[in-house]
């Protein structure tokens, strides 16, 4: 076995450790840094097979970025792990049933490149210097333009989505309405009242001989 095999074998490991751990752990946050570990683990998987491009931008993309804001969210939404349990065993053949059915269709699709084929003849002529990148780029922008944006849309739901939960009335928090702050006026800020002195002032012959004193 070379050591791109052995390598291959122990990041798919913990690989499959870390999204098993994404779904069992009983924090929140911890099932997030699972996803992080879980996300470096493809990105090396993904250096293996000489997919430079689309390692760095997994670990730039979804764990500089994507990855971070989960963990704000999650972190300033205060979830209560109790009231997520109740109906668990409730719903859990419905979600077993539809967990299945995902594993059966990725299984159909991926079963095909794990068949074994010949390798293809050399023709004899001589290798073309490509960039990857720039292959990607007119591949994406070209024949997958549409799901491309139909990708962007749906993140772009997805952050409103989480800035909005972030902005939500607590009880425990000071909010105060942007609008309301733009259109206060002077007057409302600050109000003089006039009061009558609760001491009387002091006499003057008094003062006038403690200070020359």
């Amino acid at each position: 076995m070379s050591v791109t095999t052995g390598l291959f074998y122990a990041f798919s490991a913990v690989l499959l450790l870390a999204a098993f751990r994404v779904i069992t752990a009983r924090n929140p946050v911890h099932s997030a840094l699972f996803l992080v570990l879980a996300f470096f683990q493809a990105a090396l998987i993904w250096m293996l097979l000489k997919a430079e491009f689309l390692s760095i931008t997994l670990v730039l993309v979804y764990v500089g970025a994507v990855m971070v804001l989960f963990l704000f969210v999650v972190m300033m939404m205060d979830i209560n792990v109790e009231n997520l349990r109740v109906g668990f065993w409730h719903h859990f053949p419905l979600a077993a049933a539809v967990g299945v059915l995902i594993a059966l269709e990725m299984a159909a699709v991926l079963m095909g490149g794990f068949r074994v084929v010949l390798e293809p003849t050399a023709l004899g002529v001589a290798p073309v210097q490509t960039n990857n990148t720039l292959e990607l780029g007119k591949l994406i922008y070209t024949h997958y333009i549409f799901p491309l944006e139909i990708a962007a849309a749906i993140l772009l739901v997805a952050m409103i989505a989480a800035i909005a939960l972030t902005l939500r009335a607590r009880k425990d928090s000071k909010y105060v309405h942007p609008g309301e702050q733009v259109r206060v006026k002077a007057q409302d800020r600050m109000v003089v009242v006039r009061m009558d002195a609760t001491r009387a002032a002091p006499d003057e012959t008094n003062a006038t001989t403690s200070a020359e004193k």
